[in-house]
């Protein structure tokens, strides 16, 4: 009796960490349901994984902006008989102009993409995945989110809720197979900053800050299967959360663990 591979979730494919992620797991041998807004760029990365692994890849072309994107890669997985075993939540995008001269829309789109759909993904996929009693999710936070809050930006108190919300989903899950990690990466190499347009800022920073995709994934994907619950990847984004956090990563962590009000529901 054979059994199937698991079934790998990932959001933001079609560049940079998703993409990276996406190769890093078909290497291991998972199917993949690759989502982005870009259609083609999603299917050249399919094709390419299907070239060099002969595994099953799935497309899915969708805006994660708009609320009704979940439920409907949830429908698609359902019908192609695929079961989400991991789920990698990186979709992305920091605003550029301050929050009064921002149009509401774009605003609750950051919301939406970065809170909103990335919660929801987690809760369509855990039921599953405590059925089966085994389940894998990154949710992509930043070192950002060690940081006091930067002005006018959503964006360190969206990351701060991302790395808090994957530590308490963490403590509740992990009695039931499913290791939760916040990957807080800082500098990458990807195609952000140009999509952002702030790669002319971002070329004046020292190199030293910087790492490549593969560096935060492999240790990204190392920190979920160890079931470590945040995962600050590289020597000086460490040091560099350490010295902005007051209390360190791990006593936070225990500290709320202890203080879990469901613990003896």
């Amino acid at each position: 009796m054979t059994t199937s591979p698991r079934t790998a979730l990932i959001t933001g494919a079609s560049a940079g960490i998703g993409a990276t992620f996406a190769r890093h797991l078909a290497a291991r041998g998972y199917q993949l349901l690759l989502v982005a807004r870009r259609a083609d760029r999603l299917q050249d990365l399919a094709a390419q994984l299907t070239e060099r692994h002969g595994g099953r890849y799935e497309v899915f072309a969708a805006d994660l902006t708009d609320p009704a994107t979940p439920a409907a890669i949830l429908a698609y997985a359902d019908q192609q008989g695929l079961e989400i075993d991991v789920l990698i939540n990186n979709a992305g995008l920091s605003g550029k102009t301050a929050f009064a001269d921002t149009p509401w829309d774009t605003l609750a789109g950051e919301i939406q993409l970065m809170v909103t759909a990335q919660t929801e993904l987690a809760h369509l996929v855990i039921p599953g995945m405590k059925k089966r009693r085994w389940g894998r999710i990154v949710n992509l936070s930043s070192v950002a989110a060690f940081a006091p809050p930067a002005a006018s930006l959503l964006y360190t108190g969206i990351k701060s809720y991302v790395l808090n919300t994957s530590q308490a989903l963490d403590m509740e899950l992990k009695p039931h197979g499913i290791h939760v990690t916040a990957l807080c990466p800082g500098f990458t190499h990807t195609e952000f900053h140009d999509v952002m347009g702030t790669r002319d800022k971002a070329n004046h920073l020292p190199r030293i800050l910087w790492q490549h995709p593969e560096a935060v994934v492999t240790e990204g994907w190392t920190a979920v299967m160890k079931g470590k619950p945040v995962c600050v990847p590289g020597l000086v984004n460490k040091i560099s959360a350490v010295a902005m956090k007051p209390l360190p990563i791990r006593l936070g962590y225990l500290a709320g663990k202890t203080l879990n009000p469901f613990k003896n529901s």
